[in-house]
């Protein structure tokens, strides 16, 4: 068996598909199977066709399938490093910012929703309604946020920066755009109270 040629060791032509000599190589393993010498042979004689093969198509003059695996090819490429998605948003922000459910949008908007009907249809109670409309407002954000991670000191610093930022903002932004909608019955202090509502409930929803 040593002076025959690879293709005579599988027992296919030089002419043979790639189907056919991996059947023949497959076939023979399965027959000398507790033979390592004969494993051996045969495993060599594979390469051997496969190199040729190769050699072959450098030059051109076959095409080989891309499934066929060459000798030199086979050593495991190391495994691409998968890379952590990378984050678009700073760690500060991620930290602070919530993935709620609706429940958490939807109770708090219920609530401040409520409370801004109050304000707009209840003009006739004066600052006293406004007033009292934004310490329920403020407790409700209190509420929600120490309800998400239990730091209640951190609940009360959210909801009193979002309680300035919102009344400062809507008498603001009352001096400029109320002139402008004269036609809707609307006092400034009402516009900043209606906003602090909703910059109370952004908060109270997405943040933690």
């Amino acid at each position: 068996m040593s002076d025959q040629n690879p293709y005579e060791k599988l027992g296919v032509s030089e002419e043979a598909s790639f189907d056919e000599i991996q059947d023949a190589r497959n076939r023979l393993f399965e027959q000398h199977s507790g033979d390592a010498k004969h494993l051996e042979v045969i495993e060599a004689a594979y390469d051997a066709i496969l190199m040729d093969r190769l050699r072959m198509r450098q030059e051109g003059k076959i095409k080989v399938p891309e499934r066929i695996r060459f000798p030199e090819l086979r050593v495991q490429s190391p495994p691409k490093e998968t890379q952590a998605p990378r984050e678009h948003s700073p760690a500060w922000l991620q930290r602070i910012l919530d993935r709620p459910t609706p429940a958490d949008i939807l109770l708090p908007g219920a609530w401040y929703l409520g409370l801004s009907a109050i304000s707009l249809f209840y003009p006739e109670g004066g600052n006293q309604v406004l007033q009292l409309a934004l310490v329920v407002g403020v407790s409700i954000g209190i509420y929600f946020l120490n309800r998400k991670e239990a730091k209640f000191g951190r609940a009360v610093l959210f909801t009193l920066v979002s309680l300035i930022v919102g009344l400062i903002t809507g008498g603001l932004l009352a001096n400029w755009l109320l002139p402008q909608i004269s036609f809707i019955n609307l006092g400034s202090n009402q516009f900043s109270t209606v906003l602090t509502f909703i910059l109370l409930w952004l908060v109270t929803s997405f943040l933690r």
